[in-house]
């Protein structure tokens, strides 16, 4: 199961249907919020702009269809009149956001249901492009992110999880309605997603499944499909309150490697348990 080219998708106008039906989870805090506002016609920023801690707030209105939330940090001097090169990239590299190192990082990446949803991350000064990755419908919205004479903090999680080449790393129990922190410890662009199974020995058979690339026969074992993130380059951390239902999931990273395998072929999966 290759990713889709949301990048791509968002910046030229293609339409590309998602990877999952994503849920929504909730942070509730008492950070400084950066709002976004999904529509059919665009995404629209407003808020705190400064650097440190930020409560991600996301707005969906009207029809838009799996909502992904992204935020892009550019790199120092590089104009926003890149854009275009860096999607071309991606394209022509099957949709390998690796291609975006050099030019920016994808810091955040979220997702999103009806109403309104939240998760929290760090920003650092400098010039973003904020983004629905799973819409046709919606250009990049840039921003500028200034320094804070008071950067806020993010609050101290329950949990790390953590992707790096070429598994994930952290506890294997995370609690219905804990602060859990998702990131990118390693070099490669990686994403976290869950798939939500009926037990234990049917976590494995997923994971013996993944590991040798039959997704659509792992697929059918899943009974929901959590995405914690939905993608970070190096560095990149967001975390949030988990509110899915207890029980087993496995945890995989469905990034392509350079020789066409996706992660999971390379080891990138991994069951943790969910409890009360």
């Amino acid at each position: 199961m290759k990713r889709p080219l949301p990048l791509i998708a968002a910046i030229s106008g293609v339409s590309l249907a998602c990877l999952v039906i994503a849920s929504a989870s909730v942070a509730a805090g008492t950070l400084p919020a950066l709002t976004l506002t999904l529509t059919k016609s665009g995404v629209t920023v407003a808020g705190s702009e400064v650097s440190g801690a930020v409560d991600v707030v996301t707005t969906v209105k009207g029809n838009v269809p799996s909502p992904e939330p992204a935020l892009i940090e550019l790199d120092p001097g590089v104009p926003l009149s890149v854009i275009p090169k860096v999607k071309a990239m991606i394209n022509a590299h099957n949709g390998d956001f690796n291609y975006l190192d050099g030019y920016g990082s994808m810091v955040f990446d979220a997702s999103a249901g009806t109403g309104t949803s939240s998760a929290e991350t760090e920003l650092t000064p400098g010039t973003y492009i904020a983004l629905d990755l799973n819409g046709s419908h919606s250009g990049p919205a840039p921003f500028t992110v200034t320094q804070s004479p008071a950067p806020a903090a993010l609050p101290t999680p329950g949990a790390t999880i953590a992707s790096i080449e070429f598994t994930f790393t952290g506890p294997t129990t995370l609690h219905d309605g804990e602060l859990v922190r998702f990131e990118n410890d390693g070099f490669l662009f990686h994403m976290i997603q869950g798939l939500g199974v009926k037990s234990l020995a049917v976590a494995k058979k997923m994971e013996a499944l993944l590991l040798a690339g039959k997704d659509n026969a792992a697929m059918k074992l899943a009974t929901s499909q959590p995405t914690f993130d939905g993608g970070l380059s190096r560095g990149g951390m967001q975390q949030e309150v988990i509110n899915e239902p207890p029980g087993y999931y496995v945890i995989a990273c469905f990034m392509n490697a350079q020789d066409g395998r996706e992660h999971t072929q390379l080891g990138m999966e991994k069951t943790i348990r969910i409890v009360k």
